[in-house]
């Protein structure tokens, strides 16, 4: 067992389950139970770990082992049951949480399936869980897809003898912890020289060094912004577990008003939901933030066979404090640039591999105390897995949906898992019981991130088309002046026309009178 999946089994205890799983949906009608036991037979050959269990050493000498179970039996990993009616969301995400919050026997293989019959519509599912030591996020969807098919029918391949391997004696598994706690460490060391080898020239490292260097000042400054410490806190042993949706298309339709990443917008759902459960509980104030650790693969193609966990982390601040969405995208689009540029994921998982440097009983001391000591650093994770864009099938019935568990630890009383599949984005938030009775407010509040920003997105669309709409209209020709009308030319005022008078005889001598 390498260093980090040891972690993720020693700090597992009563109250802290640290198993991953999932609930998917299919369309029915449900397939029997036996078809189910044998298409689980079917494929356990390429799994074989799904055979074995863990084996740990006396003192914790060494790190765990993996031996075959040779008391195996599959009725006991895959179970049977129902909901009762109506068979609606609630139902299952009830029998879902409850099953969830259940340990894994460590005395057998660490994994478990329920086929779950009586959803409403005709539907049925299934809820899997496999502990954390056992696999990561992008190897588990690797692992579903050997349950899934790309095509409606598949035939079965016949299921193969197997027969357990003996398992070593306790003293040479012993043995073999010493001469591993002692033997790994030098291994390590004296492949550092190769590793030095290998680096392209003295410039990279350089590089690599003022890269890191440059971004400490922007990492000091998101580790002492003021986070949302109310929502650590104990973890009991019960969790709460709900579900929120969204879908690709809108994704894109804000991406291409508000520019950043997939993964950008969906922190920023996610920070308005963390927003409105503050703002109920009367907790938020400006400028505060919700810090998650965001968990990367480091997995490269050629590996994603490999049952084990290659996963690195970020940590990003959700600025729940921002009453403005477009200026928390920003902020998110910001910090995951600078992540980004600074190769800050490749610089945690070179500090995670040194653990591989710790003896076994450190290491397991170590990770134990880690999870249990109270921290303020941390107040959720946020994990997002992608899935196929193709429809699958389970013995010839669609996939609908799935939706992802990840277990809560320490004091992070609340985690947010993803799942991506078709067109579909799911988001299972998973949630101590005690602690947090009001978690439905959270999926809530990441649904309203998603519809404010659509609205906003669909405004911005709206006012662009008009303005182009505008702009492309040709403008208004301007009107003619006539020409001035040319001036009449005065007409000369017509002459006194003299008035003819006619002398007339006059009588008796008197002369008549004229006029002008």
């Amino acid at each position: 067992m390498s260093s980090l999946d040891a972690g993720f089994y020693f700090i597992e205890d009563e109250n802290v389950p640290m198993h991953v799983g999932s609930v998917l949906v299919f369309d029915g009608p449900a397939p029997s139970y036996g078809d189910v036991i044998r298409l689980f037979v079917s494929r356990l050959d390429q799994v074989p770990r799904y055979r074995q269990k863990v084996k740990a050493l006396p003192f914790h000498v060494g790190r765990p082992v993996w031996v075959d179970d040779d008391h195996f039996n599959i009725l006991y990993h895959v179970r049977h049951t129902a909901v009762p009616t109506p068979g609606g969301e609630d139902q299952l995400r009830n029998l879902a949480g409850r099953i969830f919050a259940q340990k894994l026997d460590d005395k057998k293989p660490l994994w478990e399936a329920w086929l779950v019959e009586g959803l409403e519509g005709g539907r049925w599912a299934i809820i899997s869980k496999v502990h954390h030591c056992m696999i990561d996020g992008v190897s588990g969807t690797d692992m579903l897809q050997l349950l899934l098919d790309f095509k409606k029918e598949t035939a079965l391949p016949e299921p193969k003898e197997w027969k357990a391997t003996p398992t070593p004696s306790t003293l040479d598994l012993v043995v073999d912890g010493v001469r591993d706690a002692v033997v790994t460490p030098v291994q390590h060391l004296s492949a550092l020289p190769a590793l030095a080898r290998n680096l392209r020239s003295f410039n990279e490292i350089v590089d690599f060094g003022k890269t890191v260097l440059s971004s400490l000042p922007s990492t000091a400054r998101r580790l002492v912004t003021r986070a949302a410490t109310s929502l650590n806190g104990p973890i009991g042993p019960h969790r709460r577990w709900v579900w929120a949706r969204a879908n690709l298309a809108e994704i894109k339709q804000i991406r291409t008003v508000a520019g950043g990443t997939v993964n950008d917008v969906i922190l920023t759902a996610i920070t308005r939901g963390f927003r409105d459960l503050l703002e109920k509980r009367g907790e938020l104030t400006e400028g505060m933030v919700v810090r998650t650790m965001v968990p990367v693969s480091m997995r490269k193609a050629d590996q994603h066979n490999e049952l084990n966990n290659r996963v690195s982390a970020v940590l990003v601040n959700l600025p729940v404090g921002e009453a403005n969405p477009v200026e928390r995208l920003a902020s998110i689009r910001a910090q995951m640039d600078d992540l980004k540029s600074s190769r800050q994921a490749a610089g945690a998982d070179v500090i995670t591999n040194l653990s591989n440097f710790a003896a076994p009983t450190l290491m397991a001391l170590g990770s134990r105390t880690a999870m249990r000591f109270p921290q303020q650093i941390l107040q959720t994770v946020t994990t997002n897995v992608p899935g196929p864009r193709i429809p699958l099938y389970m013995l010839g019935r669609p996939l609908v949906e799935m939706f992802p568990y990840v277990p809560v630890a320490s004091t992070i009383r609340i985690t947010v898992g993803i799942f991506s599949y078709l067109d579909k984005f799911t988001f299972g938030i998973n949630a101590d019981f005690d602690g947090v009775p009001d978690v439905q407010l959270l999926a809530d509040g990441i649904r309203a991130g998603f519809d404010e920003m659509v609205a906003l997105a669909a405004e911005a669309t709206e006012k662009a088309e008009a303005a182009a709409l505008a702009a492309a209209k040709p403008a208004t020709k301007p009107a003619v002046a006539k020409p001035a009308a040319k001036p009449v030319a005065a007409k000369p005022a017509p002459k006194p026309r003299a008035v003819k008078s006619t002398a007339k005889a006059a009588t008796n001598g008197v002369k008549p009178e004229t006029t002008a």
